[in-house]
């Protein structure tokens, strides 16, 4: 009889689909086998031993929704920013309660106003570009209606716990020198000859 089982068990495996990852067990009992994990459906859901998930690309970014990748794909949000700017404030507010994923650039001086003009057309801030269509100056209204042609959601799908990038600077610029870094090493001075001692007066006695 125990050998029966053990035959019937070996069978029902091999009768898995290759793909099949994800045993999940159904709250009226029912077991079936998936090559997707379960989201929101009720009963446990545990890995078919031998099965090996597909490979997907590594990444460190903040995983983004599926709903959002295609719209982020073809209309990366890009905030041109400023520091003590309380209109880029209210900017970043909007986008981030949009749940937006963007790329924050900081004009940090006013040497870098020429590199706002050649990447936005423009030297306000704050900007956002959606795509390659620019939004120059704050106005809500004005922005969520490009954000809303563009495909993006009016409320956050980003999951909880997503993190933004911080801002970073648009014009990436050298650490200052260290004063006495670039020095040479000092030299000792090199000791003055000694004076050669003068000839003794000859034995006659006569000096020139």
């Amino acid at each position: 009889m125990t050998r029966t089982l053990l035959l019937a068990a070996l069978a029902l495996l091999a009768a898995l689909p290759a793909q099949a990852q994800y045993k999940v067990i159904g709250p009226d009992g029912k077991v079936t086998y998936t090559d997707r994990p379960p989201t929101e459906q009720p009963g446990a859901a545990a890995p078919v031993r031998g099965a090996t998930a597909a490979a997907g690309p590594a990444s460190n970014a903040p995983p983004v929704p599926a709903e959002l990748r295609s719209v982020v794909q073809r209309f990366p949000v890009v905030l041109y920013s400023a520091p003590d700017c309380a209109p880029c404030d209210s900017a970043r507010t909007l986008l981030r309660q949009r749940g937006i994923p963007l790329t924050e650039r900081q004009v940090q001086t006013t040497d870098d106003l020429p590199a706002l003009e050649r990447a936005t057309g423009s030297r306000s801030v704050p900007t956002m570009m959606v795509g390659t269509q620019t939004a120059a100056g704050f106005a809500d209204a004005q922005w969520n209606n490009l954000l809303d042609l563009a495909g993006y959601p009016r409320e956050s799908r980003l999951p909880r716990g997503y993190v933004h990038a911080p801002a970073t600077p648009l014009v990436a610029r050298q650490a200052p020198a260290v004063p006495g870094s670039a020095r040479t090493p000092e030299t000792t001075p090199a000791p003055a000859p000694e004076a050669s001692p003068e000839p003794a007066p000859a034995a006659s006695g006569i000096r020139f």
